[in-house]
């Protein structure tokens, strides 16, 4: 494995001077702005539409855990509540008051809930989506934020199907008969060319869930597109691989940083094992792999956590004690002196540490390798969670975190 081109572009690119100092003050706030990166979501849409009920989905928590946004029959929200991500405290998911009252007025609501505070809005209904409904998504765009409608609890709509006419029932044909209704409806109010989810809080991982994601990934920029990816579960192979590939792009930040500490006088490497200790625990809880959200996880799909727990088979989702990690590291600056050399000669600032390339190279295959073997994790994870399994031949076990040297 090579240092990434496209790493090596933009390190050059991006850290111009040779000084340690300013270098390792540019790479600092590099890491800060992307971990201050704030996120509000609004959620609004009529009582009992399951707005609470979304919020904890997305959130990855029960409805009965304390952090849980009040869930209840009736309208339970009486004015703006913030719900915060349990792993990444700057995203809040916001349930709004409802909108179902026959004196509601979408400019002066959205005043009174202080629309400029929200990234997006997304509305529900779980039933028709009404004049409420497209009005309050009008003004929404005259002030400039984006707007989603989502269509909630379409699993208890396919069962009373079902039911009604189990000798006839399609679920493609029923759910497409749902989506061309809502569209329908909301074209009816003025709004040309709604973006209408199907959405089952209780089973996120069928009908639209993924391709909501994906819209708003899509459609933020920067910080916030990466803060989205992390914050939303991950229940698709590619919502995976999009979180990997959204954290893998920050992984030279994260070296850089360790080998400048490095070689600043009297800091040894070992003092970086705890900020690579943390990423890797991060790296974990982003992938849904720390015991908390395996068993929650587990809870929402009736299966034991142990079931679950088994498909976990990274060293590096387990607690990696530091002399493991120093290990690791060793090993792999051993291997990679070539690359060491190739770094200092299109990075200029690695001229000017001792030993700086070959620890920058340790931590960026450390960290490279654990977001590999952590990803496939999820992958296991998720398809013995959604009985998605296919039978695979051969070993399913991943090399050690170490390297061999060539």
């Amino acid at each position: 494995m090579d240092i990434q081109e496209v790493d090596l572009q933009e390190m050059a690119s991006v850290i111009q001077s040779k000084v340690v100092l300013e270098v390792s003050s540019q790479v600092q706030s590099l890491l800060d702005s992307l971990e201050t990166t704030t996120l509000d979501i609004a959620v609004t849409g009529e009582g009992g539409a399951g707005k609470s009920t979304f919020i904890n989905a997305i959130l990855g928590v029960s409805d009965d855990d304390f952090r849980a946004a009040k869930t209840g029959v009736v309208e339970t929200t009486v004015s703006p509540s913030p719900y915060r991500h349990p792993h990444l405290p700057r995203v809040r998911v916001w349930d709004l008051p409802g909108i179902g009252t026959p004196s509601f007025q979408a400019e002066k609501y959205l005043q009174l809930v202080r629309f400029e505070r929200y990234d997006f809005f997304i509305i529900v209904a779980s039933e028709r989506f009404r004049e409420n409904h497209a009005e309050l998504a009008r003004a929404v765009a005259a002030m400039g934020k984006r707007f989603y409608f989502v269509r909630s609890k379409v699993d208890q709509d396919l069962r009373a199907s079902q039911q009604r006419r189990p000798s006839f029932f399609q679920e493609a044909e029923v759910l497409q008969e749902i989506e061309s209704d809502c569209t329908r409806q909301l074209k009816r109010e003025g709004l040309e060319t709604p973006k209408v989810f199907l959405i089952s809080s209780f089973h996120l991982h069928r009908f639209d869930f993924h391709r909501l994601q994906e819209t708003l990934a899509e459609e933020l920029e920067g910080h916030k597109r990466h803060t989205l990816l992390l914050s939303f579960p991950s229940v698709t192979a590619a919502a995976v691989q999009k979180k990997k590939s959204s954290l893998r792009q920050h992984i030279w930040k994260k070296a850089l940083l360790a080998c400048i500490i490095s070689a600043l006088p009297g800091h040894p490497f070992h003092l970086n094992l705890p900020m690579l200790m943390e990423t890797l625990k991060n790296y974990r809880q982003h992938f849904g792999l720390d015991d908390a959200s395996l068993e929650a996880l587990a809870a929402t799909v009736s299966k034991p956590s142990h079931e679950l727990k088994n498909q976990v088979r990274s060293t590096f989702a387990r607690d990696f004690p530091e002399d493991a990690i120093r290990a690791v590291l060793h090993q792999a600056a051993f291997c990679r002196q070539v690359v060491a050399t190739m770094l200092k000669s299109q990075v200029p600032v690695f001229n000017n540490l001792v030993a700086g390339a070959v620890s920058f190279v340790a931590a960026y295959y450390l960290l490279h390798t654990a977001l590999d073997s952590l990803a496939e994790d999820a992958r296991r994870v998720l398809e013995r969670a959604y009985g998605l399994e296919t039978e695979v031949q051969g070993s399913l076990g991943y090399p050690s975190p170490g390297f061999t040297c060539e």
